[in-house]
């Protein structure tokens, strides 16, 4: 009897244990959308050739990262430093004739950037500068003239896009102005980090640049904010725009948060805080967001989860829950093997870490392209299922939970509704392991895969 008891338990646990996961390859959602993008290129040696350079386009290749933020770039010594993607790093003496070649330094601007092409990176340049967390702030105050930095931008986009002044023609699409204007606006007066001036300084500056960029390119892409998120700020800027008739192709936002739900309920603000200025329809273009669980007591804690197996988790969970939400275009916060928020690429080896996976595996999904129907049981689960052109089918299960006191494996059924059976390929990141290659037996068009809290696995059906 004893026995029959601990069965009927055991069978009890096990049941409260699983999940279901429902997918259906028949009914099209959309496309996979470009979540995986990243802020900045890879490290690659400034001479080539020198057996000394640390590296780590191969890896950075293998990901496919669709976008890459050039915002920051100048923290960072082994991309240029203060020599690089800045304005004041292109144009460095103010006082010069932006008509003139002779005003502009491109050289590491032009190594950084062709670096992020070769290993297949679109650009998205951040035309302004780098966040100063100084005591003493140099560069993050209002240009001189206005118009003047207008058309010091424009012959920016000319030498990268027209090939004026030994350029290229690159065709980068998106130009965004300045970063976080709104971060300080509590103290941009005694210790501004991104914006030295006042919101209506921003709102003039946007709107001389952008028009005048929207005359010199009408087939770029011209947006900002890049908004920390003050809403009285946000509704204000584009209450401007609205007024004022400036271009706006995208609105570029930032969210840091320890829930992907927190992250998707901004983009619903935001899409609800553009159609309120008339401008339904322009992308939202989430260009900064990482795992911060605290910004006082918790920050190092933050840190060193970004790159860990609940690091990963969130960004596998943040990518899945904003495919599903208003969001157009999502970049990591950060690329760069050196900085703080770094959760990708170990330092100082530059190995990929179990978060780089994470991205790594929303590759494989956009390989595929089609989102088809995925439902879960739980919200603890986040999943997403890609078909290609062959109606092949890749499904993405993340069991993802910011509270450390979860500590059981659950088995997590997937379910296609299909008769097949054998045995398909997955690939799982959790403490362990990272993407690495597990067998799964398919009975009836049903797996089960066992999962820790925090963990990732990749399911090829074919």
């Amino acid at each position: 009897m004893k026995r029959v008891f601990i069965a009927l338990l055991l069978l009890a646990i096990a049941a409260v244990g699983q999940a279901q996961i429902v997918v259906d390859r028949t009914i099209v959602i959309g496309k996979i959308k470009p979540m995986n993008g990243v802020n900045n290129g890879p490290l690659s040696p400034t001479i080539e050739g020198n057996v000394q350079g640390r590296n780590n386009t191969e890896a950075y290749a293998a990901a496919k990262f669709p976008f890459v933020r050039t915002h920051d770039a100048s923290i960072f010594y082994c991309y240029g430093g203060e020599h690089v993607a800045d304005i004041t790093a292109i144009f460095p003496d103010f006082s010069k004739d932006p008509k003139d070649p002779a005003s502009y330094d491109f050289t590491i601007t032009d190594w950084y950037l062709n670096a992020i092409r070769k290993v297949g990176g679109e650009p998205f340049f951040r035309l302004g500068q780098k966040i100063e967390n100084h005591i003493k702030k140099y560069k993050v105050f209002p240009p001189e003239e206005f118009e003047k930095w207008a058309v010091i931008c424009e012959h920016i986009i000319r030498h990268y896009n027209e090939g004026w002044a030994n350029g290229y023609h690159w065709n980068i699409r998106y130009w965004e102005i300045w970063n976080e204007p709104d971060l300080d606006i509590d103290c941009w007066q005694t210790a501004p980090r991104n914006w030295g001036g006042t919101p209506k300084q921003y709102y003039e500056l946007y709107t001389t640049t952008s028009k005048h960029l929207r005359k010199c390119f009408p087939d770029i892409k011209i947006g900002g904010p890049a908004w920390s998120g003050k809403r009285e700020w946000g509704n204000n800027f584009l209450a401007h725009v609205a007024k004022t008739k400036s271009p706006l192709d995208f609105f570029s936002w930032h969210a840091y948060a320890a829930e992907p739900e927190t992250i998707t309920a901004h983009a619903e603000y935001i899409e609800s805080m553009l159609a309120r200025h008339g401008f339904s329809g322009v992308e939202s273009i989430l260009d900064e967001w990482n795992y911060i669980k605290s910004w006082s007591d918790k920050f190092d804690y933050s840190l060193q989860v970004m790159s860990k197996e609940k690091g990963a988790a969130f960004v596998a969970a943040t990518l899945q829950a904003c495919q599903d939400s208003p969001i157009d275009i999502l970049m990591y916060y950060d690329a760069s093997p050196s900085h703080e928020f770094t959760g990708i690429f170990d330092h100082p080896t530059l190995r990929p870490t179990k978060t780089y996976y994470s991205l790594y595996a929303w590759r494989r999904l956009t390989e595929y392209g089609t989102q088809v129907k995925a439902t879960s049981s739980d919200k603890e689960l986040y999943v997403t299922a890609a078909r290609n052109t062959d109606g092949k089918l890749r499904v993405m299960v993340t069991r993802y939970n910011d509270d450390n006191n979860v500590v059981t494996r659950r088995v997590i059924k997937v379910a296609t509704g299909e008769k097949f059976s054998g045995e398909v390929v997955a690939h799982i990141t959790d403490s362990t392991r990272s993407y690495t290659e597990i067998p799964l037996v398919v009975r009836d068009g049903e797996i089960e895969v066992s999962m820790e809290p925090n963990s990732v696995v990749v399911i090829d059906f074919e």
